[in-house]
């Protein structure tokens, strides 16, 4: 064992990652020793970088934060908060039923959970703080909902998974819908449940749904817009997120008038070049582990361990998210797709599983991940924008992610969940 590079690899991965070194350092120094030590060919490092990030698909990845930064400044949340305020504000529970309907929508704009809550922390927390709501529940149904960012398309996570998995990102998308909206029904049921129990009534909305609709049409209207170019075949994902950046420039300049200076225009572009920089490095170094890996025969290891423990698909799957819940205590999810997905692709080769099934269930776990302690950046957002504890956040939290996981059974039991509407669309 001490002379295989699988092993090494692995070591050399754990090492640094316990020492608390950044993900995307951890990854590209243990691949980088394995090949320098076992002489795999310092030649191809450049050309793996390269064709790491060199993919059509991913080019959407720069574009959808852009765009999720533009649709922040432009005000579209403050006026699709305000449309939810006056639809159910004044309901026992309302305005947490509407802040899990706001941050769902609004996933569907950022593509990132922790740009969600930083987008929506700021004026729904406060929001429900000022009902009478516990600001811990307040911060906690904010940040676990905001993990359905990488569930509801178009999704970040789903165009990475499309492309380690070579699986149709259209498809994932349409394939996306109902098990985030599934997920979105068990929460709001967990928070209303809660509401009612602590008596959490709300108060009514200042402004008449007429209005607050007219205010927020062009915001309700942005996801109709992407999603809707891309499944008439209008767009490709990929040019879909172009579109998302012109029309939230258009929004934000012609329509709202809140994005009225060049000061605003290049801090947006600043905090997306810092974004992307730092996911596009992540990418960079996790395919380079991933090539490193597989050359090493780790990813054949890995799956004919799991494979040995079990041949009841049961019982593997269930393996599986438990490494996967566990993994994403601990990492992100764009590293996750690639140092855990090419030990699972030859098992779901095995047991002829669905893939945009199993990319829908893996994301669902991973967005789980997101908000699950010790490493839940959602909280950790969620906690510095509300000026609270993590261990209060984290107590708040319980609730809704045992909810989000019966959510993730459901999506594991009914795999139709997930296929029916990319078959009807004819993506798969």
């Amino acid at each position: 064992m001490l002379h295989d590079p699988a092993f090494w690899l692995l070591v050399l991965f754990a090492i640094p990652l316990i020492l608390r070194v950044p993900i995307a350092l951890a990854l590209g120094f243990s691949a980088l020793v394995v090949v320098w030590q076992w002489d795999l060919g310092f030649s191809m490092l450049s050309y793996n970088f390269f064709a790491g990030i060199a993919k059509f698909p991913l080019l959407a990845i720069p574009f959808f934060i852009l765009a999720g930064y533009i649709m922040e400044r432009s005000g579209i949340a403050a006026r699709i908060v305000a449309l939810m305020e006056a639809l159910v504000g004044s309901m026992t529970g309302g305005l947490a039923v509407a802040t899990v309907a706001v941050a769902t929508f609004w996933g569907a704009v950022s593509g990132s959970g922790p740009a969600t809550v930083a987008a929506l922390g700021l004026i729904l927390i406060p929001g429900m703080a000022r009902a009478g709501y516990d600001k811990a529940f307040a911060a906690a149904t904010v940040s676990v909902t905001s993990g359905l960012a990488i569930v509801i398309p178009p999704s970040i996570a789903f165009i990475v998974y499309g492309s380690v998995a070579d699986v149709s990102v259209p498809a994932l998308f349409a394939a996306g819908f109902v098990p985030g909206i599934v997920v979105a029904l068990f929460i709001m049921a967990a928070v209303l449940i809660i509401s009612r129990k602590r008596g959490y009534r709300g108060q009514p909305s200042g402004k008449s749904v007429g209005t607050a609709l007219k205010e927020a049409f062009w915001g309700v209207m942005t996801p109709v817009v992407i999603l809707g170019g891309i499944y008439g075949g209008v767009f490709t994902p990929t040019e879909a997120a172009a579109v998302a950046v012109f029309y939230g420039l258009f929004v934000g300049v012609f329509i709202y008038r809140t994005i009225n200076s060049i000061s605003i225009l290049v801090e947006i572009f600043a905090a997306s070049i810092r974004a992307t920089a730092v996911v596009m490095l992540v990418v960079t170094c996790a395919g380079l582990f991933s090539w490193v890996a597989s050359t090493v025969g780790l990813v054949e290891k890995g799956s004919a361990v799991l494979l040995a423990v079990s041949d009841n698909q049961w019982v593997v799957l269930l393996m599986i998210n438990i490494i996967l819940l566990l993994a994403g205590m601990l990492l992100d999810a764009i590293s996750i797709y690639y140092v855990f997905l090419p030990f699972m692709l030859p098992i779901m080769a095995h047991f002829n599983w669905d893939p945009v099934w199993f990319g829908i269930m893996m994301t669902v776990n991973l967005a789980v991940g997101q908000v699950t302690p010790p490493v839940a950046v959602n909280l950790y957002v969620g906690a510095n924008i509300s000026g609270i504890s993590m261990e209060r956040i984290s107590k708040a939290a319980l609730p809704l992610i045992f909810a989000s996981l019966l959510a993730l059974v459901v999506i594991i039991i009914f795999p139709d969940l997930s296929t029916f509407v990319p078959r009807m669309l004819g993506q798969m």
